[in-house]
């Protein structure tokens, strides 16, 4: 028979060795994922490499792939950290957008300076609303927050379509895709270095997520919300509150994803370029052990790989469609390592002897 049977807390260089490992398993994978496919392995990592740091533009255009789910998997980190299984960032990424480009209209003709503090700030308000909402849900009405923020995510996603597909936000004789039209100058997000303001504050932000968690009262009261929430209980915290808290700071990360692609890549709300974000970022979270720091480079790698993948799908014979394969291998492999780090196997015999 086999058990699994938890070991002691094991250090953070073990577990720093057993995530490289898995890693590199990972991409062993990946490289016989493209053997398979009958495409040249060196030239498909080659191209994959150039497309993501082969120059400045190339780093630059895989930076900004990566911002946004720095914004995901942060929000990953701290639900999931809290014992929390949002699976809502893809919805609450949509609302972001969707509050922000709703209050760019009410603010047209405004300066810049108060323009888009507002827009982000109301986005930041409508994907934190929407966690709430199913944190509001599981609290008073004991709903599973896993059902509640996926079918939140497919609301919200069709919400956008209705508004896009011949509602109010499509532009003027657009009939090739469901778009608004394009968002004026002063609404966009500034620039610094060639990068929007979503870098920095992508950066902020997994300071501030690794600073919370780490070194406040909350962040005492979201882990031990994950470990054990009768204990948090009977010390006299409030936790329904805290699992609220927790939500809404989730889903306000989220928001900011939206926002950054909106306001600072396109310009226009379309629903391609959101797609995928939220579900992304859950990936980049657990890749990222649920540490801030660690979805970070999770998030950076996973930005190039995308931008790599263009790239790659037009020099070589490699379908760009492999790239979220590699992804979800990766994922399998840090998915076991996070196992095998906090567990042993065991195997013996019903009766309990040990072989």
């Amino acid at each position: 028979m086999i058990a699994f049977e938890r070991r002691e807390s094991a250090g953070w260089i073990a577990q720093a060795i057993a995530y490289l490992l898995a890693i590199a398993a990972g991409l062993l994978a990946s490289v016989a994922l493209i053997t398979i496919t009958g495409a040249d392995v060196a030239d498909g990592l080659g191209a994959l490499w150039q497309g993501a740091f082969g120059d400045a533009e190339a780093i630059g255009q895989s930076l900004a792939a990566a911002i946004p789910l720095v914004f995901t998997g942060l929000a990953t980190v701290v639900a999931f950290r809290a014992g929390i299984w949002n699976i809502g960032q893809e919805g609450q990424v949509f609302a972001g957008a969707m509050a922000g480009y709703w209050m760019s209209l009410q603010l047209a003709g405004a300066p810049a300076i108060v323009a888009v503090p507002a827009i982000v700030l109301t986005s930041v308000a409508g994907g934190a609303a929407v966690a709430a909402l199913c944190a509001v849900l599981k609290t008073r009405f004991d709903v599973n927050e896993i059902i509640s923020t996926m079918m939140l995510n497919y609301i919200i996603v069709y919400l956008l379509s209705y508004l896009l597909a011949g509602g109010p936000w499509i532009e003027a004789g657009s009939t090739a895709y469901h778009q608004t039209p394009l968002i004026a100058d002063t609404f966009h997000l500034p620039e610094l270095f060639g990068l929007h303001l979503g870098a920095p504050l992508a950066l902020l932000a997994t300071a501030a997520v690794a600073l919370v968690i780490g070194r406040t009262p909350l962040g005492f009261e979201l882990r031990g919300l994950g470990f054990n929430p009768v204990a948090l209980r009977y010390k006299g915290v409030r936790v329904a509150t805290t699992i609220v808290m927790a939500m809404a700071i989730s889903g306000a990360l989220s928001a900011l994803a939206g926002v950054s692609e909106v306001f600072g890549i396109n310009f226009r709300l379309r629903a391609e370029v959101l797609n995928g974000l939220g579900y992304t970022g859950i990936i980049v979270g657990m890749i990222g052990a649920l540490n801030p720091w660690g979805t970070l480079v999770a998030a950076l790698a996973f930005g190039a790989m995308a931008n790599g993948a263009l790239y790659m799908s037009v020099l070589t014979d490699v379908p760009s469609a492999l790239v979220p394969a590699m992804q979800g291998i990766l994922l399998l492999f840090v998915l076991g390592a996070a196992v095998l780090t906090r567990y042993r196997l065991r195997f013996g015999h019903k009766d309990g002897r040990h072989g």
